[in-house]
């Protein structure tokens, strides 16, 4: 299972994310890093684990603001060996298409964002997207065809859970079995509530290809020592 570390990026800086209340997020604190800037968060999270792959969200673009596509390049350049997903706020193909010639990165289609479908009906956004199905309880955030029509999935998938993010309640558990159970061939990626070790042994038994980590981290409940004894 892949440790995918998150980081939530605002106005140039890293924040706290909770509960999918972007409004009130906070610059982060974290027990990894003396700030909240992008390259001194990413580089705590390496000290902690060699981790091979980080998701952006780009809270700015998601809410319609430009990408912070300068912060993105940076970090690029400064951690070459790290495979970088991010979720710019895409509503369409056409963005999709312009910002991949903006950024060297592997792009996250949200369906929060998602106009429609069509974008996963275009074979070259299918076969290079992550594709993040977003829900805040009882709400799936999204067309309503998107999360009906498993065919249109790519090969990667996020259940991103937004009510959980930062809350310390645990990962979705039934929602993912729900969601393996109607794709079974996908790659599915939890995301929202990880909390400790069982919650990552639930989730690697599940089946679930990865885990996107990020509050649990930062205030030392995941260790270096338990990541590492998990992925040998």
């Amino acid at each position: 299972m892949n440790f995918i570390p998150v980081i939530d990026l605002a106005h140039g800086l890293v924040v706290h994310a909770r509960g999918g209340q972007r409004e009130t997020y906070q610059p982060l604190q974290s027990i990894l890093c003396r700030s909240s800037k992008p390259i001194d968060v990413v580089a705590g999270l390496l000290d902690l684990h060699p981790f091979t792959h980080l998701y952006i969200a780009d809270l700015d673009a998601i809410q319609g603001r430009p990408v912070q596509s300068a912060v993105v390049q940076q970090l690029h350049v400064h951690f070459p060996g790290l495979q970088l997903w991010i979720d710019a706020g895409i509503r369409d193909a056409g963005q999709f298409r312009a910002l991949k010639q903006v950024v060297p990165v592997t792009l996250v289609l949200g369906s929060e964002t998602l106009s429609n479908t069509s974008p996963l009906e275009d074979p070259e956004i299918y076969e290079t997207a992550v594709l993040s199905l977003d829900f805040k309880p009882p709400f799936f955030l999204g067309p309503p065809t998107l999360l009906a029509t498993p065919a249109l999935w790519p090969e990667r998938v996020i259940a991103m859970t937004l009510d959980r993010v930062g809350k310390h309640r645990g990962p979705d558990l039934e929602r993912l079995r729900q969601l393996h159970r109607t794709a079974p061939a996908v790659a599915l990626y939890a995301a929202g509530g990880v909390r400790n070790r069982d919650d990552l042994l639930a989730l690697q038994t599940m089946g679930c290809a990865g885990v996107l980590l990020a509050s649990a981290l930062h205030d030392g409940r995941l260790t270096a020592d338990l990541l590492a004894g998990m992925t040998t």
